[in-house]
């Protein structure tokens, strides 16, 4: 998929997205350091901004200690759940980044915390990397490979990565959930994600498939869905909410969901989904505006 085709894909699907009506001035700037008496707390987003792929970018590590020498709150919103929270920190660590535990939250995390509303007993079929382990689960799962048995034994599905995902399973998932309708739950809202070599597909391409196709309801944990923004709110009660910075390289993700919870946003252009392309031009036809655009933080 190109970047043209994702932009695309998420303005088609925008009606299920969170709507925000407040726009940013769209203010060039050539580093968050600049932002230094506007913004409390940098909320960073992975991968486009703080890496592409298992590379990290240039100068993101110096930047995001500069950040904290100036005596700013740094943390990591991530969508990428794939990852237990073990394997979370350890990538970060592997790329060279010193996040505390605490400074990290994924989706996967926040998704997790909700799985025993949606379904508190039945076993979970699980979408998930090849190295998945049911025990890293706190519900009852079995990850779902190319048994079509298996798909109608659960009662509810996950979808934690798309890595190992094929059409063929994805028509396995849709025809049992067309037989019988259950919970589907997504922890990584993400259509694509920036790689080395181009834009991967992932869960919520997929979960919004099915959607298209069924008129399944799915239940989102991760940007631009409420859920991980109401977790860091909660984090940081005393802090005015437009002195929240989120920064991401993705309009109908980052700076959507920045913008439906009353963050400021800055959009990085130079690494995720719009490099090399001209930004203003997806701005102009999404509506979704940020505050700020850099290169890279």
């Amino acid at each position: 998929m190109t970047p043209d085709q994702a932009f695309d894909r998420y303005e088609e699907i925008r009606c299920r997205l969170p709507a925000a009506s407040n726009a940013g001035a769209c203010k060039k700037i050539a580093g968050l350091h600049e932002l230094d008496d506007q913004v409390d707390v940098f909320v960073f987003d992975a991968f486009g901004v703080l890496n592409v792929g298992e590379t990290p970018i240039a100068g993101a590590h110096d930047r995001v200690q500069q950040l904290r020498d100036m005596g700013k709150q740094v943390l990591v919103l991530t969508n990428a759940a794939s990852y237990t929270r073990a394997q979370t920190q350890a990538k970060f660590a592997r790329l060279g980044f010193d996040f505390a535990p605490e400074e990290i939250i994924s989706s996967r995390d926040v998704c997790e915390a909700n799985l025993n509303i949606v379904n508190p007993h039945g076993p979970w079929g699980v979408i998930a990397p090849a190295a998945f382990k049911a025990e890293d689960l706190n519900v009852d799962a079995q990850a779902l490979l190319d048994d079509p048995r298996a798909y109608d034994r659960v009662q509810a599905f996950l979808m934690l990565s798309a890595a190992d995902w094929s059409a063929e399973r994805q028509a396995l998932l849709h025809d049992s959930l067309r037989r019988t309708p259950r919970p589907l739950v997504v922890a990584n809202p993400d259509l694509v994600a920036p790689r080395e070599n181009g834009l991967s597909l992932e869960p919520g391409y997929f979960a919004h498939d099915l959607q298209d196709r069924l008129g399944v309801e799915v239940i989102f944990h991760g940007k631009p869905f409420a859920s991980v923004y109401e977790t860091i709110e909660r984090r940081l009660p005393t802090i005015e909410r437009k002195r929240i910075a989120m920064v991401g390289d993705t309009l109908h993700t980052d700076v959507l969901g920045a913008r439906a919870r009353g963050w400021s946003a800055a959009l990085i252009s130079d690494h995720g989904l719009f490099a090399g392309l001209d930004v203003k031009k997806f701005i102009t036809s999404s509506g979704i505006s940020p505050d700020w655009i850099a290169p890279s933080i």
